[in-house]
């Protein structure tokens, strides 16, 4: 079976228009490949991510990780992490340890597709093209997401599709 197929599109060209601003990262560099510490088998650590400019009226935000070239039609979720405050503007490297002591008061993981509510590293298949590690910090209108740690990704991404105000993209890569 070859994996050889065309390379899926930026989902988030395909949701709602929002405000932009700006994220950056002492462990990201858009459009490079991670480093190994952001990778499943070697570090599996969160990065480091800073982000301003936000919107007026952001309220929370939501950091996610999503895998948009995992060989299956929902994509592969990596991180998710609900209701940061708004005062909070950047979360340190290693954030994403398993459980919610790393995080700022008031925000917690929800269960990424690995099946754990931390940050799960890359870990595209052997011999699959190079996959895109969208890192996106949303700032949103409410205080709470309206999501708990039991939502799936999918739920926090519908929540998010209606209560995003601003989006910041920082897009890693990888392959194996």
């Amino acid at each position: 079976m070859s994996l050889e197929r065309p390379q899926t599109p930026n989902p988030y060209e395909f949701l709602p228009a929002t405000a932009s601003f700006t994220v950056t990262s002492d462990d990201v560099t858009d459009g490079s490949p991670l480093k190994p510490a952001q990778v499943y088998s070697e570090g599996n650590t969160s990065p480091q991510l800073s982000w301003s400019g936000a919107p007026e009226g952001t309220k929370s935000y939501v950091v996610t990780c999503f895998d948009p070239d995992a060989p299956i039609v929902s994509g592969f979720w990596h991180w998710v992490v609900a209701d940061i405050p708004a005062d909070v503007t950047s979360l340190d490297t290693g954030a994403g340890a398993l459980g919610d002591a790393k995080l700022p008061d008031g925000a917690f993981h929800v269960r990424n597709d690995f099946g754990t509510r931390d940050f799960g590293g890359a870990a595209p298949p052997e011999g699959d093209r190079p996959h895109r590690y969208f890192f996106v910090v949303h700032a949103v209108g409410l205080e709470q997401l309206g999501a708990d740690a039991d939502a799936t990704p999918a739920v926090v991404g519908f929540n998010l599709a209606f209560k995003t105000l601003g989006r910041a993209v920082i897009t890693g890569t990888w392959q194996a």
